[in-house]
């Protein structure tokens, strides 16, 4: 499967953004999608994450509240509503694919959100 993330940009604190990751290539519906998230000079963390029926949905801590994970299937797209933006949300966004229980072994390029304060 392949991905493709897109929809960051520059906001100012407080403000909001909707990111969207475009699939191809196989059967969407079968992948566990998550997002993650590379701060300048830190390590790639773990965002969120969605299940194949959207069952399952799972965010961390530091994003709770905030942020919210969803998926249509039929568009072949999964979606983080990012809101109440604060500077430290400042990353590289990526989403990923896994099939099943299996690692995050598909990801897309990232796309950027920088948030001013």
């Amino acid at each position: 499967v392949q991905l493709q993330a897109s929809g960051g940009g520059s906001v100012q604190a407080g403000g909001y953004l909707r990111l969207s990751c475009a699939a191809s290539g196989r059967t969407f519906s079968n992948y566990v999608v998550g997002w993650f998230r590379r701060a300048p000079g830190k390590e790639r963390e773990f965002v969120a994450r969605i299940g194949w029926n959207s069952g399952r949905k799972f965010v961390t801590d530091s994003v709770m509240g905030r942020f919210t994970i969803s998926r249509d299937n039929a568009k072949n797209a999964v979606y983080l509503q990012m809101n109440s933006l604060k500077p430290e949300d400042t990353a590289v966004y990526y989403c990923a694919a896994a099939l099943g229980a299996g690692q995050f072994g598909y990801w897309g390029q990232g796309t950027l959100v920088t948030v001013s304060s």
